[in-house]
């Protein structure tokens, strides 16, 4: 589904990356992890097409999209949702889903209304601008949203950040529904280690900007996961 080819990116003339690569099979999890400030959020937003890839390839279902613009992504079926609860503040729960469903082709009512499904604390919320929401409940509208594009690849930078509790789980049980129900592909870049874990099928740790390791998440050992990650 996706294959990322040693991948360079640098943000001016400082280097991050530093020949990564990576596939995500179709159907697959795989969460990326790694201690801040290793390049995890930098590989995200180049596959998104936020930042340019300075060496190497980006390939979508075998199509070089390495030089494709964010909006071209996102209508080839890459959803993002990214850091920091990202939502449209001034807007209602109800217009943020809305702008999604008008300006992606093959979105409408019916992909807000299965969003709506695996987010339901969200409905009673609709009339509400999403600037007043609480964090968790922002999270939530950030999912919902890059769902209502209908993706085939969701790309989830630390969707637990700063989450109480009970959202956290929430959020794990729609991301592990989604995993088990549909053939969308999700790429996890989690710090909460056991959450990521429970979900995905495989692992990539990064460290200064290089893949340091990979594997089945079922086959990695705790004493290997607290030497890579130092947890």
């Amino acid at each position: 589904m996706l294959r990322v080819e040693n991948l360079d990116v640098s943000y001016r003339r400082t280097q991050v990356l530093f020949g990564v690569s990576l596939e995500v099979p179709a159907g697959g999890l795989v969460c990326v992890m790694g201690r801040n400030g290793v390049g995890k959020t930098t590989l995200l937003n180049t596959v998104m097409g936020v930042l340019p890839a300075g060496r190497g390839r980006l390939l979508w279902r075998d199509r070089d999209i390495t030089r494709l613009k964010p909006h071209e992504r996102v209508r080839a079926g890459i959803g993002y949702v990214p850091q920091g609860h990202a939502t449209f503040p001034q807007l209602t729960v109800a217009e943020n889903l809305s702008v999604v469903a008008e300006s992606v082709p093959g979105s409408d009512q019916a992909a807000i209304d299965d969003a709506l499904d695996l987010f339901p604390r969200l409905r009673p919320l609709l009339g509400r601008r999403a600037g007043f929401l609480s964090g968790g409940q922002a999270q939530q509208l950030a999912f919902a949203r890059a769902l209502v594009a209908r993706p085939t690849l969701l790309l989830l930078d630390e969707p637990t950040e700063g989450i109480q509790p009970s959202i956290i789980l929430e959020i794990e049980d729609a991301i592990a529904d989604l995993h088990r129900s549909t053939d969308l592909s999700i790429v996890l870049v989690e710090q909460y280690v056991e959450f990521a874990l429970r979900l995905a099928d495989t692992y990539v740790v990064v460290d200064a900007g290089e893949v340091v390791a990979r594997g089945v998440t079922t086959d990695l050992e705790e004493a290997t996961m607290r030497r890579l990650l130092a947890v």
